[in-house]
């Protein structure tokens, strides 16, 4: 019986343990690690660190029942066999996936992705893979700011122009509402003659 109660204490400090990682984390990445050697585990976690993302081994039946815990359902047909836990924080949990997509290659596929849930959505491996090649938020505004900064440049570019003529001496082109206030005169001034 003693034996007993000690087992149930342990699964329970197991458990809790691995709840009250889980619950810091809101990314959450399934993958078979079998095959990996250390060193490459080693990197793998070096890297997820640098993005204040880890990487944890885990045993199956301690991690589904902390994730029930914690109001995660849909996860046990990827937890089977050796697992690795990736968990991922923060509004760029697509440079984790990233990370973990290219340890994959890196290992021969020795790291097989088996889903994910990443910024809410459940994903399969191909849609985990699909979401670590969208670009990063960073990117994002950087294309947005070079879409902005476009037409500014433009505008930049023949104002500049429309100086160095004037300071030429040469004639400046008339701007089109100066063309067009030229074109209605014209026939007024044309008409004159006639009536003379």
């Amino acid at each position: 019986m003693e034996y007993q109660t000690r087992i149930n204490d342990t699964k329970k400090a197991a458990v809790k343990q691995l709840k009250d990682e889980f619950s810091q984390y809101s990314g959450f990445i399934f993958a078979d690690y079998r095959g990996m050697s250390v060193s490459q585990l080693t990197s793998l976690r070096k890297q997820l660190r640098e993005k204040s993302a880890a990487c944890r081994i885990v045993k199956n039946h301690y991690a589904r029942i902390a994730f029930k815990e914690l109001g995660h359902d849909g996860f046990d047909a990827h937890m089977t066999g050796p697992t690795a836990v990736v968990l991922a924080n923060g509004e760029e949990q697509n440079v984790i996936a990233k990370i973990v997509m290219e340890a994959a290659k890196a290992s021969g596929n020795k790291l097989a992705v088996r889903g994910a849930l990443l910024d809410g959505q459940h994903l399969d491996a191909a849609g985990t893979e699909a979401f670590s090649k969208l670009p990063t938020r960073l990117e994002l505004i950087s294309m947005l700011m070079a879409t902005m900064k476009a037409p500014v440049q433009k505008l930049a570019a023949t104002l500049l122009a429309y100086k160095e003529k004037l300071e030429s001496g040469a004639p400046a082109a008339a701007s089109p509402a100066e063309a067009k206030a030229d074109e209605a005169e014209a026939p007024a001034e044309a008409a004159a003659p006639a009536e003379a």
